[in-house]
């Protein structure tokens, strides 16, 4: 495989490891990633002095004249599929879609194929430069096969560089539309006598935790203290259903975004999303308090109620501000009217 070499010196007062150094060094034109920095790290490819440099975080000196060796971008093994897309914006860089609840983005051993990225491949027809050393969509961020909603994909690893960095400084808006168990209360004591729940301005929730694997069951996340990745949502309530409350559509707002972050932050809170296979365990809503036919909906929703609907970000090509949104699909549509009937409605602004 044909490569190309990149020579950088590491300038003043540089970070205390290795890939920070190198994603600052880096020329801009290389669209070298921190991610893809570090895998390039862990295969050899960095030297000083000849010796190779397989530690991301070892230390790095003003001056050091560090090489790169990056291999040409290479074909992928994922076959192009002919699966339809709704795609809201589309350039040289990036696009933007609508992924529907069923849809797996990467491929897997129990899903190799029928994948958003066996869409993307058919659809980009090849026009794709490298990313991450592969002629294939950069996936910046994920949603889960059963959640509908938002993504953008970069199409250059220019625009996955720039994407990656506004998602680790956490200024991507992300905004989610959910239906949950319960109707969360910024003023229940209850809830806020949860550890890690604050109450903010205009009855927003904040919760902040750690997020890590479950001790004994690797498949669920599971909420820790002093430990994990950590984890920040912010939610509201924008409607009630059923007298007294037993059900509600809220919205979540991500700082961070961990593996199931809004379905392990909202069963930690005692306000699981309905639908929920993982995290909702066998909860039910209250059918007295609901119009007739509303109870059996909720506990019969196929998926977890929820769906990215805001998107933000700036363009990495053009600095440009760019914000999607996407309505509620048919099937959270639908419950929600099943949900409503006569309920009142309480709004809090996101």
């Amino acid at each position: 495989m044909s490569e190309r070499v990149l020579r950088v010196v590491i300038g003043a007062a540089p970070p205390g490891r290795l890939d920070k150094a190198l994603a600052r060094d880096v020329p801009e034109e290389a669209a070298l990633s921190r991610t893809r920095l570090a895998r390039l790290i862990s295969d050899g490819a960095v030297t000083r002095d000849g010796l190779a440099l397989t530690d991301a975080k070892g230390p790095v000196a003003e001056g050091d004249t560090l090489e790169i060796r990056v291999p040409e971008a290479a074909e992928v093994e994922t076959r192009p599929e002919a699966i339809a897309l709704d795609i809201r914006y589309e350039d040289d860089d990036l696009c933007v879609l609508m992924k529907p609840a069923g849809l797996v983005v990467h491929p897997a051993p129990g899903s190799p194929s029928g994948t958003l990225v066996n869409a993307l491949l058919h659809h980009f027809g090849g026009r794709l430069s490298g990313v991450g050393g592969e002629k294939r969509p950069g996936i910046v961020h994920r949603i889960d096969k059963d959640t509908s909603g938002l993504l953008v994909v970069a199409k250059s690893d220019r625009a996955h560089h720039g994407l990656a960095e506004q998602f680790a400084a956490h200024t991507v808006e992300r905004r989610y539309l959910a239906l949950c168990h319960g109707a969360p209360d910024a003023g229940d004591p209850r809830l806020l006598g949860t550890r890690g729940v604050a109450k903010e301005p205009g009855a927003t929730i904040r919760i902040e935790t750690g997020l890590a694997r479950h001790k004994t069951d690797r498949q669920r996340q599971a909420v820790y203290f002093g430990s994990g990745r950590h984890a920040i949502t912010r939610l509201g309530v924008i409607e009630r259903f059923g007298a007294p409350p037993t059900a509600a559509l809220v919205w979540c707002r991500l700082e961070t975004g961990r593996t199931h972050q809004i379905r392990v932050h909202m069963a930690h809170v005692g306000h699981a999303l309905i639908g929920d296979p993982v995290y909702g365990g066998r909860r039910r809503v209250a059918a007295k308090a609901l119009p007739a036919g509303a109870a059996e909906a909720a506990d019969t929703f196929p998926r977890q109620a929820l769906h990215a609907a805001t998107l933000g970000f700036e363009h990495p090509g053009t600095g440009e501000t760019l914000r999607f949104e996407a309505d509620l699909p048919q099937d959270m549509a639908d419950l929600a009217a099943r949900l409503r009937g006569g309920a009142d409605i309480h709004s809090t602004s996101a």
